[in-house]
């Protein structure tokens, strides 16, 4: 089985991954953030890197598509590769942050992959206002995100509700978390466990 944990920069997906996959013995794959050779690049200067750094996250996430294809193991992930293409690039080239002759040819690259991958069996969304998003990434302290804008994250968070509400390619939960710590409150916590498991018993 694979699930997914979807949602904005800030909104807890590696937080969640962590402790669900803790509390279900599934196997967690996660965002290459540490590794990534692009970030403190992009955030100083987006325009310039903007490119580099979209199609590393697709590499990123199509080699780990393919990882998990083999293992046959329940797995868990953070982030999918469907983010990427739907809400992130999109909207660097909506706001003038990727040249239209990249932007043609990133779509034509997921294009092909999306065409070799299955999407997760269970998408777990996770809806986050601003405040939240952004108190979260203060506590968190990643220098390279202290450059994040408000604007930037209400864009994202747009964009993530627009493919939300047209999400087909397999069942999804929506978790508001906003009065959520799940990290900090078992009960918060439980009650998502509960919500999934409602989701995973339907799958079979």
């Amino acid at each position: 089985m694979h699930v997914a944990i979807a949602g904005n920069i800030g909104a807890g997906k590696t937080t969640l991954t962590k402790l669900l996959a803790r509390h279900y013995k599934w196997k967690p794959h996660y965002e290459s953030v540490n590794e990534n050779p692009y970030l403190d690049d992009f955030y100083t200067e987006m325009e310039r890197w903007s490119f580099n750094l979209q199609v590393y996250f697709l590499n990123s996430r199509f080699r780990q598509i393919l990882e998990l294809r083999e293992t046959g193991k329940n797995i868990i992930q953070d982030r999918t590769i469907y983010e990427d293409a739907n809400i992130f690039a999109p909207n660097l080239h909506a706001m003038g942050l990727m040249t239209n002759r990249d932007f043609t040819n990133y779509k034509s690259l997921f294009e092909l992959m999306e065409n070799l991958v299955t999407p997760p069996d269970l998408l777990i969304y996770l809806r986050a206002d601003i405040s939240k998003l952004v108190s979260q990434i203060h506590k968190r302290g990643r220098e390279y995100e202290s450059s994040i804008s408000i604007d930037y994250l209400s864009r994202l968070n747009e964009r993530y509700e627009a493919w939300i509400s047209t999400y087909k390619k397999g069942k999804l939960l929506i978790i508001d978390v906003d009065n959520l710590d799940f990290m900090e409150n078992p009960e918060d916590l439980g009650y998502i466990i509960d919500r999934i498991d409602a989701q995973i018993n339907g799958l079979f």
